[in-house]
């Protein structure tokens, strides 16, 4: 057997166990680091979100599947989510950076589709905008709209809904699919459950929503009380919506003079 000194500390330097941990991708992807990751992915986000001043959010979700030249009333979606993340963010404070706050960031899901259109809308206005992206199977790219210090990309479902949640002042759904019935109804419950503020909800063609969910079935079956069908409202417009937002508490900012 060889004479370790001899030898050098080869072995010892190969080993895994002499990896710095924070350098360590196989001790950090292990399942025992599954609640370490979680706070990694919280505490990223929050950090980036403090220094650009983000207290509070409008959160614009809809069909990653929508496009601006789409069949049908796809069009007209899309460029209602554009108008309505400019409108949001000229007159709820986006664009207030004197070292101090920034309020009624939209903030969406960071795909394509209705997403895109309302960062795109935010960066018509010349607002920072937040893109709050999940790792997919068939991996989801980020939009070209939302501010690069600001777009963010989730293992975690769940630390992404959190985050799209806990600054959130309101929540507008354009039609979706699956995944904006998911954003919508995590939403719903905990306004439902009193677990989030009183924010508003307001579901972008009222057509669409109730050929899509008879919420009044829920009603006439037992399943959710009359008063909860006001928890949401409807709107045709990025005005009317706009509107109704400010009417139920959220803040009017004008744009500064000098934008």
């Amino acid at each position: 057997m060889s004479d370790p000194a001899k030898r050098g500390p080869e072995l010892q330097l190969a080993s895994p166990s002499y990896r710095l941990a924070a350098l360590d991708q196989d001790f950090l992807l292990a399942d025992a680091q599954r609640g370490l990751r979680f706070q990694l992915e919280y505490e990223k986000a929050e950090q980036a979100l403090r220094a650009w001043g983000v207290r509070s959010t409008v959160v614009v979700f809809g069909s990653a599947r929508m496009r601006e030249d789409g069949p049908g009333h796809q069009a007209r979606w899309y460029g209602q989510a554009r108008a309505f993340g400019k409108l949001c963010s000229l007159e709820g404070g986006a664009l207030h950076s004197n070292g101090g706050f920034r309020d009624n960031v939209v903030a969406t899901g960071g795909g394509p589709g209705a997403m895109e259109a309302a960062n795109r809308g935010a960066r018509d206005a010349g607002a920072p905008t937040i893109g709050f992206n999940i790792m997919l199977p068939r991996e989801q790219s980020p939009n070209p709209y939302t501010t690069p210090d600001l777009t963010f990309r989730f293992h975690y479902f769940a630390m992404r809904k959190m985050h799209l949640a806990m600054r959130a002042k309101a929540l507008v759904v354009f039609p979706g699919g699956f995944g904006t019935f998911d954003e919508l109804f995590e939403i719903l419950t905990l306004r439902q459950t009193h677990k989030a503020p009183d924010i508003p909800v307001v579901l972008f063609d009222e057509a669409y929503w109730r050929s899509v969910i008879h919420f009044e079935a829920l009603v006439e079956a037992g399943m959710v009380d009359a008063k909860d069908l006001a928890l949401f409202s409807y709107a045709e417009t990025a005005q009317t919506a706009w509107a109704q937002l400010v009417a139920r508490g959220v803040t009017r900012i004008d744009a500064p003079k000098n934008t």
